[in-house]
């Protein structure tokens, strides 16, 4: 009946805190233009100097600025409020993530004009079409005077008779089989030239996203944290490494700082949990553990690896 209770307990406050949804909102200081990725999915389909994303329903988020020539990694965990970043240079030259501000979902301003606002989605989205534009342009000419068309299959014959009733010589002449006695003759001739010319307009497409995620746990759909998770062979041996000190704050620095650069289970953690004697280690390892979770919606598995209940609600 105790274990039955605890398990309540456990899934009420996990629906409490997933029922509430959060706005994101990123700019950059100098107007640098960037790409959004969150938990591997790009959110924007071009670079933005402003983006706002909304309907964030995880407890936490891993985040990913792409600028042009480097990026930027977070993590953004604020349920129920929309809260704001600023994306700037520090003195080094590298880009950082500083936070601004918070407010309540429901307090939440109207977007100002040239912020992007894309609704959270697990597809990166479709590169814009490209268009083609055609045109036709017909010109004529047309030529008038003695002399005939300069192009053409014409051809031509001439004949001369001479007879005169003094002298016995009549003139006639033959041209293409018109006769002509005396005369000149005045032709024009027009032409018409079409050329048609086609131009293609495209929007550059937006940086191609990253490969979709490798599932590390079958059947699980929750929420990501980390994107890959330690081995098992690795995990054994940073095991065998913190079951080697004899003193508890030996054992808690060991684990910090090997996890700091990895990626666990949900199991995994809570069989780190376990390694420790005192319950505020403990508690101290499973809040710090977060973060570098992958299966982060199966967190509730951890509950089991404390020796009081109290614990189980100061995670």
């Amino acid at each position: 009946m105790k274990k039955v209770s605890l398990l309540f307990m456990a899934l009420v406050c996990i629906t409490f805190a997933k029922a509430q949804k959060s706005n994101l909102i990123m700019f950059s200081e100098q107007g640098e233009k960037f790409s959004l990725i969150l938990n591997g999915i790009l959110q924007n389909e071009k670079p933005e100097t402003n983006v706002k994303v909304t309907d964030l329903v995880a407890p936490s988020y891993k985040l990913k600025i792409i600028f042009e020539d480097s990026f930027r990694t977070i993590y953004f965990n604020e349920p129920g409020v929309e809260a704001t970043y600023c994306v700037k240079r520090n003195n080094k030259g590298e880009y950082v993530a500083r936070y601004q501000n918070e407010v309540p979902i429901a307090q939440a301003p109207a977007p100002p004009a040239g912020q992007k606002v894309i609704v959270y989605s697990t597809v990166a989205p479709a590169p814009t079409p490209t268009t083609v534009v055609s045109t036709t342009q017909t010109t004529t000419t047309t030529t008038a005077g003695n002399a005939p068309p300069p192009q053409g299959n014409a051809s031509m014959g001439m004949g001369i008779q001479v007879n005169d009733p003094e002298l016995g010589v009549n003139m006639n002449f033959n041209i293409g089989g018109a006769n002509m006695t005396g005369s000149s003759s005045s032709t024009s001739y027009s032409s018409t030239t079409t050329t048609t010319t086609s131009s293609s307009s495209s929007t550059p497409p937006p940086p191609p996203p990253p490969p979709a995620p490798v599932s590390y746990l079958p059947g699980y759909s929750g929420a990501i944290g980390c994107p890959i998770p330690m081995s098992p062979n690795d995990f054994e041996a940073l095991k065998s490494t913190i079951s080697s000190k004899t003193f508890e704050d030996s054992k808690l620095t060991i684990a910090k700082q090997s996890i700091s650069s990895n990626c666990l289970m949900a199991s995994q953690v809570r069989e780190i949990v376990k390694l420790f004697t005192f319950e505020d280690n403990k508690l101290a390892f499973a809040k710090y553990a977060y973060a570098y979770t992958y299966d982060i919606g199966n967190y509730f598995k951890i509950n089991d690896a404390f020796t009081f209940e109290s614990s189980i609600f100061r995670v």
